[in-house]
């Protein structure tokens, strides 16, 4: 099997490279800079606007697997340019090398598109994705954790001084890295039972979890009992804009994230959960998350 990545440099692409070279994958990979040599990969340097680069990417594959994406951006330009233009670009791109299988990474954000940017601009890609006339398949990931994880990493840091505040009441699903990677690699071969589809896979805990809940678990995991209060929505809204007044546009915590976060239910539903003879979760969310915490300390990062 020969792989065509894109996001092969960040947390989940990680992952993904981990795992593929576990199954003896060959996997062909986008990078924005030089990387060093890793066995079973081949690096191409360029990103989403790289049009050269990206049929480098996606020549001689079986399948294209789009993990790259924006997060993060001043403005709902941002968003689009990075999420549907570079999703349309890599769209074109596998179907002018005539690769049919596509596995699009989307988000639960896609969900709620009128709630912020970063939603619009997912469910601006799905649309992408649907209409390319290519074998497709969407994943919609929940709040996804594990080592290396810059974003939840916060929430670790914060609990070892024993308060740990939460977005405002709500619940949320989770799933650990390891077992997102293998469903993205699980779903290339699985044409029958997954093209066309949408899935919002979990870590098999019905209904997800409340954010009081997380937020003891992060506890347990850096061994610190911690108070882990509900922030109301204006208070989450005046930490965006002061995050964004301290840090610009490296703010963590902006206020395009505070109204995602303000929203609650972002729990995977059971309609779109994956059928089990493609994939189930293995890691639960205690047993990930002390895995985690066990990580960022031997990495140095607590």
């Amino acid at each position: 099997m020969r792989l065509a990545l894109t996001g092969g440099t960040g947390f989940v692409g990680q992952a993904v490279l981990d795992e593929a070279g576990r199954r003896g994958w060959q996997v062909t990979a986008l990078a924005r800079r030089d990387m060093a040599p890793r066995e079973g990969v081949d690096w191409v340097r360029g990103d989403l606007a790289d049009h050269a680069a990206l049929a480098r990417l996606a020549q001689g594959a079986d399948a294209v697997l789009h993990v790259a994406g924006v997060v993060s951006a001043p403005d709902k330009a941002g968003f689009a340019a990075g999420n549907v233009d570079g999703t349309r670009a890599v769209v074109d791109a596998a179907r002018d090398a005539g690769v049919a299988r596509f596995v699009h990474v989307s988000s639960l954000a896609a969900r709620e598109p009128g709630l912020s940017d970063y939603g619009h601009s997912k469910r601006l890609a799905e649309e992408v994705v649907q209409v390319s006339g290519l074998d497709w398949t969407v994943v919609r990931p929940p709040a996804i954790y594990g080592p290396r994880d810059t974003e939840m990493f916060e929430l670790f840091r914060a609990a070892r001084w024993c308060v740990l505040p939460m977005p405002p009441r709500g619940r949320a699903s989770y799933i650990h890295v390891e077992d997102l990677a293998r469903l993205l690699l699980d779903l290339v071969p699985a044409r029958e039972a997954a093209s066309g589809r949408i899935f919002e896979p979990d870590d098999g805990h019905a209904g997800g979890w409340s954010h009081q809940d997380v937020g003891h678990a992060i506890g347990r995991a850096v061994g610190r009992r911690v108070w882990a209060p509900s922030l109301p929505g204006r208070l989450l809204t005046a930490a965006a804009r002061l995050d964004r007044k301290l840090r610009g546009d490296k703010a963590k915590l902006t206020p395009d994230r505070a109204r995602y976060m303000a929203h609650p239910d972002w729990t995977a539903r059971a309609e779109r959960a994956v059928p089990g003879d493609i994939w189930q979760p293995r890691i639960g969310l205690e047993a990930g998350l002390a895995e985690t915490a066990r990580w960022y300390g031997e990495a140095g990062w607590l």
